[in-house]
């Protein structure tokens, strides 16, 4: 098995004709840019930064919308099927095979655009040489478009190709067989003689406004080695820049790319994003490109090096070589993200902006020319890191897939099912609390400003929620220890504001986990530290251990965060021993509990006590919504929290008190037209939820139970050996894992939606410090039976698919 890129490079030199090494390998001039692109790279140190508590890293990023595994892409290069007869085809299944990364293909690509994209389940993008004649370019870029390309790389640094002193020593002609495939075939077996007769050697910046009006697709430059220039390609209005030296194949002396690399992030100054290729041939090597300004980077010569030494199982190897080694250096240089990474990773001062993970639309170039006009064009590298980092973009990648594969059936959205919302619904319960209101002997002014009025920060419903909680979970608190938020979103978010003090306050959250904490905590700075979760959910050892290494540390673990009940994404519910040990073990501990349980009253059957019904000394904060119980649309949600708060001149006061300070300086007040909606439903209902809610319980528990008997049907025992698959079988929620022996990652994900009809959530979104890698969440609940018949019996092929030949 091949442990580096250079392993692979020499089994191609191996196997493939030397003339065509040679068009493959070498460079123009003496080969001194060449050999310099390498140089760069090795000149860099890398300086890490240690005790920095980083786990396992994320190297997921976004470039012009879509999300990439990692930041790294295959860079064009021309004739494929020189190293293997599949040519580009065999390159884009290796690449899916290995991680979500965007090929970048030639105009001179060996097999057809038809043909590759009919393969591909990566993004494409066609790299466009403007020939003399503008039609046929006009007419390559169509085809791309319509196959399915998502972007436009326009090659700026090759009026005709560079003096080759190999390829005029062996006298290079292509071989017969290779081709360009989308292009007339006379005329190109000699590549200098063609790129002289038919590449346009008068081209200007207004080439741009050219392929603009061609094509609404992102546009990209790529040849870019000055500040100057890439100040032109932004007013010029292209979506990204491509620092590129061709390989050292055209103009030899110019520069390394690495090193000309700080000038042309500084001048884009994070308007755009900022590609690098040349010389990449370690992951540690896509560390230093990013720590000095790029978003991303490219390798081309060892794709083809991979292609030649085994087919697209050579490419996912080089792949899976560079991914390995990127993740390797991450973790040992204490970079937890992408977005950890800066200037100080190579020693240099921070002169130049900061790597960014530009976010770039289809779109945007419209703000980006703006911005290079003169307009206040920001920096993405002076805003709160937290925008650039992939637990904010979870879910960007699953709505994409579920917008673009409109009839597939998605296990996706844990959303509740439709037909239970009735429009009349929401007057019926306004006018309940309208009437409430007048019972209590409030005027006519007085019921309209409870409706049109802002209201207290704290919310106007509380003691109806109060009741409820009492008589129908058995919590038994004051109305004023709790705060109405807009959804349970704000209650976390105004918790973990009030309880993180400082920078070496530490979130415990349960791995899995919902990213809706972890995305919380990152926005607010605070270090988020996953703790193993077991079948039962989480583990009280794992626990105790992990608080016992933040204390080591010098850092103070404040609180955990748990779903006891059903819990999404995992589906896991902790048995009441479970839950005492927990409150046991952090009053021991001195840290506090927030529990979010969102599922319980849709879930049919008695229920666990909650773990603020079983809590006597105030260790837990819960956090409520009605988003499943009453309706999603009424945004609203709740903090219980009666801890006792002392003030320096021995007042007290209780936390919801702070909490209700900082909701005035953020959302002001909920929605009282939310809250008087759901007041009427409590008040229709006694309070009691579970009763509201036992006919929806009934249906997702059935709906439960549906998808696990599709699955037993379509997995018996003999089937899941061989393959080796499994999976829980949740009591009750919306959610339930199905372990397989491949990587369910985004790749995998895209496959299964565009050649099975079928989307699921990929685990690994859910672990803060990495995993999940093989697991995959299925939400049963707004689905109908037709739905999750179909839908599973569609997994199942895609699964059985995978398996034939895994990726593991």
């Amino acid at each position: 098995m091949e442990l580096s890129l250079d392993e692979f490079a020499s089994l191609a030199r191996e196997r493939l004709d030397p003339a065509v090494w040679d068009f493959i390998e070498g460079g123009a001039g003496e080969e001194r840019t060449l050999a310099a692109n390498t140089a760069a790279f090795d000149r860099v140190p890398l300086r890490p930064s240690v005790l920095r508590g980083a786990g396992s890293p994320h190297t997921g990023t976004t470039i012009l919308g879509r999300t990439w595994d990692a930041p790294l892409a295959v860079a064009p290069v021309a004739y494929h099927t020189l190293a293997d007869p599949a040519g580009e085809v065999a390159t884009v299944r290796g690449t899916a095979a290995a991680a979500g990364l965007p090929v970048v293909i030639s105009t001179f690509a060996g097999r057809t655009f038809e043909d590759i994209a009919a393969e591909a389940t990566v993004p494409l993008w066609l790299q466009v040489y403007c020939l003399r004649d503008r039609s046929l370019t006009r007419g390559l870029i169509e085809r791309a478009e319509n196959a399915g390309f998502e972007a436009l790389v326009l090659t700026v640094d090759a009026p005709h190709l560079g003096r080759r002193l190999r390829d005029l020593r062996n006298g290079f002609r292509l071989p017969a067989g290779t081709v360009p495939a989308n292009l007339p075939v006379d005329g190109f077996a000699d590549p200098a003689a063609h790129s002289r007769a038919d590449f346009d050697p008068g081209l200007d910046w207004s080439v741009v406004e050219w392929l603009r009006s061609v094509s609404e697709l992102p546009l990209l430059v790529k040849g870019i080695l000055t500040g100057a220039d890439a100040v032109r390609a932004a007013e010029a209005g292209v979506d990204g820049v491509m620092v590129s030296n061709h390989g050292g194949r055209q103009l030899d002396g110019v520069p390394a790319t690495l090193d000309v690399l700080p000038e042309v992030a500084e001048a884009v100054g994070g308007r755009l994003p900022v590609l690098l290729d040349g010389g990449v041939r370690r992951g540690r090597d896509i560390l230093a490109a990013l720590a000095l300004g790029a978003d991303a980077a490219l390798v081309g010569r060892p794709v083809l090096h991979g292609l030649a030494a085994g087919g697209a199982g050579g490419v996912t190897g080089v792949l899976s070589v560079l991914l390995d080694e990127l993740t390797d250096a991450m973790s040992l240089a204490g970079l937890r993200t992408l977005a950890d990474i800066g200037p100080s990773l190579v020693g240099r001062a921070p002169d130049h902006p900061r790597r960014s993970t530009v976010d770039a639309g289809k779109n945007a170039g419209t703000d980006q020319r703006t911005a290079a006009g003169g307009g206040a064009g920001l920096r993405l590298a002076d805003l709160h890191p937290s925008v650039a980092d992939p637990v904010m973009d979870t879910m960007n990648f699953l709505n994409e897939v579920t917008l673009r594969y409109p009839e597939a059936v998605s296990f996706a959205p844990g959303r509740p099912y439709a037909e239970f919302f009735e429009t009349e619904q929401v007057f019926r319960h306004l006018r309940r609390y309208l009437d409430h209101l007048a019972e209590q002997g409030r005027s006519p002014a007085q019921v309209r400003d409870a409706l049109f009025q802002y209201g207290p920060s704290a919310g106007v419903i509380r003691e109806l929620i109060a009741h409820s909680l009492r008589v129908d979970e058995g919590i038994d608190v004051p109305p004023e220890s709790i705060v109405v938020t807009v959804g349970c979103q704000e209650a976390m978010f105004l918790t973990l504001r009030a309880l993180m003090s400082g920078p070496d306050d530490v979130l415990l959250v349960s791995s899995p986990c919902y990213v809706g904490i972890t995305g919380a905590a990152r926005l607010l700075d605070v270090a988020v530290t996953a703790v193993e979760e077991g079948e039962g959910g989480l583990s009280c050892d794992a626990l105790e251990a992990a608080v016992a290494a933040e204390r080591a540390r010098g850092r103070r673990p404040r609180a955990v965060y748990v779903v006891p009940d059903h819990s999404n994404p995992s589906g896991a519910t902790m048995p009441l021993e479970a839950r005492k040990s927990l409150l046991e073990l952090a009053q021991r501990l001195d840290v506090l509990v927030l529990e979010d349980s969102p599922y319980r009253h849709v879930s049919p059957g008695t229920q666990v006590a909650s773990l603020k019904a079983l809590d006597r000394t105030r260790r837990v904060i819960h956090l409520g919504s009605y988003a499943k119980t009453v309706f999603p649309g009424a945004r609203l949600g709740f903090a219980v929290a009666d801890q006792p708060v002392l003030a320096p001149d021995g007042g007290t006061s209780l936390l919801a008190d702070e909490l209700a300070k900082i909701k005035s300086m953020v959302t002001v007040n909920t929605s009282p037209l939310s809250q008087a909606a759901v007041a009427g439903a409590l008040l229709e209902s006694g309070g009691r939820v579970s009763e509201l809610n036992a006919r929806n319980a009934a249906h997702y528990g059935e709906a439960m139970r549906f998808t696990l008997q599709c699955l037993e049907r379509e997995f018996p025992a003999a089937r899941r050996t061989r393959l080796g698959v499994r999976w829980n079988a949740p009591s009750g929620g919306f959610f339930l894992t199905l372990q397989v022996p491949f990587r369910a990652d985004n790749s995998a994900l895209a496959r299964s939606a565009q050649d099975f009809g079928v989307i699921w959530t990929p685990m690994s979104y859910f672990y803060p410090q990495g995993g999940g890698l093989h697991t995959l969440r299925l939400s049963t609940s707004y689905l109908t039976h037709a739905d999750i018949e179909k839908g599973i019996s569609r997994l199942a092929g895609f699964i059985e698919f995978e398996c034939g030949d895994p990726v593991v």
